[in-house]
């Protein structure tokens, strides 16, 4: 988790998504159940996206709708309203 700079939760969420679309499947030893893509066309996907967003990802990151700078623009103006309507 630390790697991927998420919490545990969340990654668990994703991976279930994933998995309850069929694009993952679980093989389970004791404790650990390990993972792998369901289908080899999901890894040409995955590097198609790679590349895309190596050449471009930048771009939606410093995009003033999209972008990183938007999404924790909006997270804040959340946090105040949510703390005006606390009882």
């Amino acid at each position: 988790m630390e790697t991927l700079g998420l919490a545990q939760s969340t990654v668990s969420e994703h991976v279930a998504c994933l998995r309850d679309c069929g694009l993952l499947e679980g093989r389970v030893d004791g404790r650990q159940v390990f993972y792998a893509l369901s289908r080899p066309e999901l890894m040409d996907l995955l590097k198609a996206a790679e590349v895309l967003l190596e050449a471009t990802g930048y771009k939606v990151d410093l995009c003033s709708v999209h972008g990183s700078q938007a999404r924790r623009a909006t997270a804040v103006r959340a946090n105040t309203l949510a703390g005006k309507f606390k009882a």
